[in-house]
Formats: C-alpha cells, structure tokens, sequence
C-alpha cells in the first residue's frame, strides 16, 4: 500500500483508467452539499492566484481517495478501481472538463489543451474503442450521461435530469461567470483558474496493490476513536493553571460540559467541534488576528502567558462571550432573527467575531440595527454579485480593529463607513447597478443554492408587505417556482427570433432562472403548477396563492408570458431589493 498526496495534475496526467466498479452507488453529489462548496473553494484558490505570485502556491485539500491497481495485459490502459472516493474523482473529472470546455469556447488555446490532457486519454492508447479517452469511468447507471456531458461536442438535453450533465453544466456556468465577472482580465483571470483546478487541489491517495484487501482497509480507515480536541488542551491548561482541585471549582471555571458544545458544526469546508469553533471565534474577536483552526491552543497559550489577566479572569471572559454565541447559534435573539437566519444560510461564519464583540459591547439598540442593516447587505449584494467571500477572515479582523479604536456608541457608523470605503475588488460592496444588473442578468436558479436564492425572495416579498398585512415576515418552508417552466416547450409560445443573432431559445433557457421569473410558493401548489400553460398558472395562483410576491406579479402580469414580461418584473423586483439590502448612503439617511 502507497500513501501519498496528489493534486489534480499528477492524479490524471498519465495515459489511465479509474473504474468504478458496477456494485458502487450511482453519482448522487448534489449542488447545495458538494457542487457549491467545491466550487467556493476553487474560487477562493483561484483568487489567492491572481493575488500572489506564481511561486507561492497555495495548495487546497480536498480529501482521500482510495484505488486498487488491477493486473491488465501489456497493450491495455493502466487501471485503478476506485474502491472509495468515486463521487470526489468524478465531480472532479466533471469540474475540469467543465473549465476546460469553456477555455475552448473562448479560444484561451494553451489553457484548453493542458487541461484536455487530464481529461481525455491520447488517441494511440483507446485501442479503437472511443470509451476509452476517458481517465475515469462511472458505475453503468452513469455512463450514458458522463458520455454526453464529457463531449464537448454532443448534446445532453436528454440526459438534462441527470445529476452528472447537472454537474457540468454548473461547473461550466460558474466558470463563465468567474471569468466575465473582470472581462477585461479574462485571459490572465482563466490562467489562475487553470493553475487552481491543475496544480492547487490536493488528494490523499491511497493506492492498493492487486493482492490487499480493501475491507481491511476500510476497516481501519473508519476506525472511530474520540481524539483530544483543542478546547480540551485549553481546559487542561485553565484547570491546571488555576489549580482546580474539585468538580465544583472546575465546573465553575470552565462551564462547557454539556453535548451541545461538542456536536459537530460547519466551519470553511470541514465540520469540528461547536466549541472548538467558538473557541477559535473568541481568539479572533479578542486578538483581532486570523486565527487557523490547528493553531487555537498555542495561540491561545500565547494569548494568557503574554497578557496581564489571571487565568480566573480569562475563563470568565471565554463563559461570558459563550452565552452570546450559545444565543447567536440557537438564533433566540428576537431583534437578529431575521439577520442570523439569512447568515445561517450564506454560511458567513467568519462574522462571527464581529457579532460576538457587538453583543458584549453594550452598543446601542440604533447603532447595532445600523451596523447589522450594513453587514447583511454587505454579504448579500456580494453573494448575488459572486464575489468570493476568500478575503472575510481578513475583511473582517480588519473591521475589528476599526471598532476596537471607536468609541462602542457608534459602532454601527464604523461599520457602515469602513464597509463602504474598501477599495480592492475582493472586498468591494457592490453599487445599486452592480447588484440590480446581477439581480436582471444572472440565472440565480443555477448559481444559487436553493437555501441562498430563497432568503433573496423571501426578502423582497417583506418588503412588499404593508404594515396592515397579518405578518411582516414571509414563511421559511416555500418552495421557489418558475413562471415560465424550464420545460416550456409543449405549452408555451416558442421565443422570437433576435436581432443581434443569438439563438433565441439559449437566451430563453437563461432568463427562465432569472429572479423575474422565480416565485415563492407551497409544495402543493408548487406540484399542481408544474409544467402548466400560463393562464392555469395564473388562475392557480390568483385562487390559492396570498403571497405579496404573487399578488404583484398577477397585478402587473400581460395575457404572454414571455422574455419581456420577465424583464419587466425582474426591474421591480430589483427596485424593491435594494430597498431590503441599501448600500451605505441609504443606511445613513435610514438611521439619521
């Protein structure tokens, strides 16, 4: 058995097959789990690219692979079955053809050739079978669908339900739209992409000999065993160094006993420990510094034995801002509910410090709204706008530092004013047009988690509401619907041809997942609307539906449905979500 680490470069640059074997569950990695946050990640390491120079590689891990080398003749492609790991080698397989199809596309010619070759095995290794291009090789349920989307040059309508094709077509969407987010960077923007997907994602591989048995080695690869966390490291030091003799004096000291503070909880792309993260939130809150996840008992040592406080004082300090992180992850602070609800779904966990130090700061009620309103926009004018949240950790120390200097009382003018001067395009906060041109033009349904895409309608439909309605607030388990159908065909008009040339039914596809034409309603309705022609739809929904989101679009909704009518609500939907997230003039005239 061979341990060692890989990055995509290594894993698939040799003439190769990777088979899953035919007992292995189909692809079922989906867009809100995996998609999404592989993609984050590749975003983020492709934004370090274009800010560091080309020698200070930053190397991205993406987990184990385990494979088995099998005995083929001479003549035949060398071949690994995949004996765990087959979702991860193939969404990645699926990620760099993605990338790679669109290089093509835009004639980023050098790119597209380098990245070819991890994708497709040389023309003389096949030996006249076309299947055998391919480096890795799905369960049978999948390889009709990986065949289509892994060819650039056929058609995968029918395979469109097929959560491999999905894959792709979300990988080659992302791609375009990180290119074109700085067009006029395009080329030097698809090189840093290409030395991210290439060189700077990084695999364990575990590779078998043909005679080793693979159950041995899951058996010890699922070993469980419960390891030291660092928050027990700092318990013992805390303990230790207040000479805690008793149960009673240790509770007191440390009050962090109980299950909750040990459940695992998302943070960056790994699951740890609740209390490992609010430990490492604390140091970050009080240190005002980045703070890694492995560093957060030595720096933590490092924060006691250079600073003044006795260890009494400190643990009390850690209980205290505890309480408010128990609140902020439990979201039982009634004037953030709203606030920590639509965090919660951006997973914008690098806010934390922040909020923990407006919490135990006594800022007042006005200026703490002010500075929440400034935050919450920030974070969500971004994520429609897909800026990558890469630089919060830094973006946000920073912040801390600028409330540290400021007197607590205006808090939420320091916010609003430091948010609003960043200059560099990583930390910008995207002007009205910004967000309202990628509110119009983006298909938000595509690029948008379903969870993300909810909180932006859910938003606007609050704002929509008058102070007479029963509730201010739009409830959480709706289900997003088209007006137009992505299966339009059999009961809508065909679109109309265009006069620039562009092919009228990709224009349609794309605008259908605009926010224009997406709507809130419940599963039932949702099942009844489904593929229906327009005047059922609208029937439908004027009979059952009481949402403000609908009542506008039946107020102002023509006899056709169509690109134009979806433009005209997409500028009013826009006109009120700028209302719900304001830029930073507008949050000053709101709270004056």
């Amino acid at each position: 058995m061979d341990t060692y680490k890989s990055n995509l470069r290594n894993l698939f640059n040799q003439p190769q097959r990777y088979e899953i074997p035919a007992f292995q569950r189909e692809y079922v990695w989906n867009h809100e789990n995996q998609w999404g946050p592989l993609w984050e990640d590749v975003q983020n390491v492709a934004e370090q690219c274009l800010e560091k120079q080309p020698n200070e590689p930053t190397p991205h891990f993406l987990g184990a692979i385990v494979l088995q080398q099998q005995q083929v003749q001479a003549s035949q492609l060398p071949t690994r079955v995949v004996v765990d790991g087959q979702q991860r080698l193939t969404t990645l397989q699926l990620l760099l053809d993605a990338v790679q199809e669109v290089f093509e596309e835009r004639k980023y010619a050098y790119p597209a050739k380098r990245l070819e070759g991890l994708v497709l095995n040389p023309e003389e290794y096949r030996n006249g079978d076309s299947d055998n291009a391919f480096k890795v090789w799905p369960t049978v349920a999948d390889r009709d669908a990986f065949r289509q989307a892994m060819h650039n040059d056929l058609a995968s309508e029918e395979y469109k339900e097929s959560r491999v094709v999905r894959a792709h077509e979300f990988f080659k969407l992302q791609t375009g739209q990180w290119i074109e987010a700085q067009p006029e960077e395009g080329e030097k923007r698809a090189e840093a992409l290409e030395i991210a997907v290439r060189d700077l994602l990084e695999v364990v591989v575990i590779d078998l000999d043909h005679t080793e048995d693979p159950h041995i080695i899951f058996e010890t690869l699922n070993a469980r065993g419960t390891p030291l966390l660092q928050s027990d490291l700092i318990k013992n030091m805390v303990l230790y160094e207040a000479g805690a003799s008793d149960p009673d004096e240790a509770n007191r000291l440390w009050d962090f006993t109980d299950g909750w503070w040990r459940e695992e909880i998302y943070q960056g792309r790994l699951n740890r420990p609740r209390i490992d993260v609010f430990l490492n939130y604390w140091l970050v809150m009080r240190k005002r510094e980045e703070v890694n996840a492995n560093d957060v008992f030595s720096v933590f040592r490092r924060y006691y034995q250079d600073g003044n406080s006795s260890i009494e004082t400190v643990a009390a300090d850690i209980g205290r801002i505890g309480e408010h992180y128990r609140s902020l992850e439990k979201a039982d602070i009634p004037e953030m509910e709203t606030f920590l609800y639509r965090l919660g779904v951006m997973r914008a966990g690098a806010l934390t410090p922040v909020l923990l130090w407006l919490l135990s700061s006594e800022v007042p009620e006005q200026q703490l709204q002010k500075g929440l309103r400034a935050l919450e926009s920030f974070t969500v004018r971004r994520m429609v706008c897909r800026i990558t949240a890469q630089s919060y950790p830094g973006l946000f120390v920073d912040l801390l530092k600028d409330l540290a200097k400021s007197e607590v009382e205006r808090a939420g003018d320091v916010i609003v004013e430091f948010l609003r001067r960043q200059e560099a395009y990583g930390r910008l906060w995207p002007s009205d047009n910004w967000f309202t041109n990628a509110l119009m033009s983006h298909p938000l349904y595509r690029l948008l988690t379903r969870g993300r895409l909810r909180i932006i309608l859910e938003g606007i439909e609050e704002e929509l509401r008058t102070d007479k309605a029963e509730s201010g607030s739009a409830p959480r388990w709706l289900t997003i619907e088209h007006v137009m159908p992505r299966k339009w065909g059999k009961h809508w008009s065909p679109p109309r041809d265009l006069e620039d040339g562009t092919d009228p039914e990709e224009r349609r596809n794309r605008v259908i997942h605009s926010v224009g034409n997406l709507t809130l309603v419940n599963q039932p309705l949702n099942s009844d609307l489904s593929n229906a022609a327009w005047q059922k739809k609208r029937e439908k929904l004027k009979e059952h539906s009481t949402l403000f989101l609908n009542k506008d679009l039946l107020k102002e909704a023509p006899d056709v449905w169509d690109e134009a009518a979806i433009e005209e609500r997409a500028k009013r939907l826009c006109h009120e979500a700028i209302k719900v997230w304001p830029h930073a003039k507008a949050i000053n005239q709101m709270y004056d």
